[in-house]
């Protein structure tokens, strides 16, 4: 099977050359485009889960040998959740050859946060899949490689450590508003409020709604912090 141009140059700028092409194909079908012979990449995103969740907790322990279990979880739960991967999909491209649907392609499909995270994990499923573990680690590796020496001690979702924060100090759970919501339909942008008891408040705006909640609760936080 040969690729397309866009896979070729994909594939050369990734640094790994594939001996089954056909599994990078897969890696960058979605659903909206897939049919009986040209099957879409949700197995592999299946996989590719398991494997970066692997990786990355090798990764993490190395780099701290130090650390504690419960300084470990949220630093891992920070390097895999979705919104990490889909960074890291942005960065390297992907989006940009994803083979979609004319629906999906309408609605911005290449810059859908959710849709990014999985084909970046597709694709991981499917460098294991044609070169085995060691060719995924290094992937992974060198992708991830500037998160990990930078992840902070305490790598906790900012939303779970403002609620723990207002709850330390008998606050109810801050409360999280959608203030407005502009742009086209395919790339909305989204402003949030978030409120403590105590009436102090913070904005952001951002793509989805819940990284303009995590925006807003990250600020309010780092606020409250600094006052205290």
């Amino acid at each position: 099977m040969k690729l397309s141009a866009d896979l070729r140059a994909f594939e050369a700028q990734l640094g790994h050359k594939f001996h089954n092409p056909e599994l990078l194909v897969q890696a960058v079908t979605h659903a909206s485009i897939s049919s009986p012979t040209r099957p879409d990449n949700q197995r592999l995103e299946f996989l590719g889960d398991r494997v970066l969740g692997l990786v990355m907790a090798e990764a993490l322990l190395t780099a701290d040998e130090g650390a504690a279990e419960g300084q470990l979880a949220p630093r891992f739960n920070a390097m895999v959740r979705k919104e990490t991967c889909a960074d890291v999909a942005r960065e390297i491209g992907l989006g940009e050859v994803l083979k979609l649907g004319r629906s999906e392609m309408m609605s911005g499909g290449r810059r859908k946060e959710a849709l990014l995270g999985d084909a970046l994990e597709a694709l991981i499923a499917a460098v294991y899949l044609d070169g085995g573990f060691d060719a995924a680690r290094a992937l992974i590796t060198r992708l991830w490689v500037a998160r990990i020496a930078t992840v902070k001690v305490d790598a906790r979702d900012p939303k779970t450590a403002l609620q723990e924060w207002a709850q330390a100090r008998g606050m109810t759970p801050p409360r999280y508003t959608e203030t407005s919501r502009s742009g086209p339909d395919h790339q909305p942008i989204f402003t949030v409020e978030v409120r403590l008891d105590n009436d102090e408040t913070e904005t952001a705006s951002a793509g989805t709604k819940r990284a303009a909640e995590q925006a807003a609760a990250r600020t309010l936080l780092a606020r409250m912090e600094h006052m205290t």
